[in-house]
């Protein structure tokens, strides 16, 4: 199976060297499932010449907001739509609000701020490439949020600071707002980094580090992810 990462985004210079860029977070997540990799820079254009060129798409997290007015948001929902129903998609945090947004959602910055450390959401609807916990626990770090779900996607899970947590589209388009490809020490400095410089409340940043100290449910989204791509 060949996934091409549509790369909307990159961990920040002073982390990169030491916990890698978000194309190589997501190839270790799925380490030893056999997929062939192929990188797209999509703030600066880069993409197939067809959507059929790669089995599923995987769009990453950004700094960005997909309402920004950036001519390379706009080219990226574009591709989104073009995608849909030709490859398997799947959008991690940036990537769950692109998806949204490009299928008839609304993506706001939220009034409830930040959403970081370790959150855990609630199973609302089930799915065969899904096992049964009621509820999974993962790295969130996101201010903007799917307020508005499209009308043909289903919520498959939540939590009250999120709701709209994790939305799949038929058989062939999933997404998720937390980051499976964040391990807790990379959460961990990516908090620590913010804090440095003044971006977040020093209480939210205390509790999400103390927080990410509890077990995760990291590898259990790969299998998940893993299952719907190959099902």
């Amino acid at each position: 199976m060949k996934i091409g990462i549509l790369a909307a985004g990159d961990t920040p210079r002073s982390l990169a060297e030491t916990y890698g860029h978000y194309p190589e977070m997501f190839e270790g997540l799925f380490a030893g499932r056999g997929y062939g990799w192929q990188v797209f820079d999509v703030p600066n254009g880069d993409y197939p010449a067809r959507p059929e060129d790669c089995d599923a798409y995987l769009v990453t997290g950004a700094a960005a907001g997909v309402y920004d007015p950036d001519p390379w948001i706009a080219e990226l929902l574009q591709f989104l739509r073009a995608a849909r129903g030709r490859s398997k998609l799947v959008g991690v945090c940036f990537g769950h609000q692109a998806m949204a947004q490009a299928f008839g959602g609304e993506v706001i910055k939220s009034p409830k701020g930040w959403g970081i450390g370790l959150h855990t959401y609630g199973v609302r609807a089930q799915r065969d490439w899904m096992n049964v916990p009621p509820a999974f626990s993962l790295s969130a770090s996101h201010q903007d949020q799917v307020m508005v779900v499209p009308q043909d996607a289903v919520v498959l899970a939540g939590s009250d600071f999120c709701p709209n947590g994790m939305l799949a589209y038929g058989d062939d388009a999933i997404s998720l707002q937390l980051h499976p490809e964040f391990g807790p020490d990379y959460s961990t400095a990516l908090i620590e980094a913010r804090r440095r410089v003044g971006r977040l409340p020093e209480d939210l940043a205390t509790q999400a580090i103390e927080s990410l100290k509890r077990p995760d449910d990291h590898a259990r989204m790969a299998g998940w992810i893993g299952r719907f791509l190959e099902g």
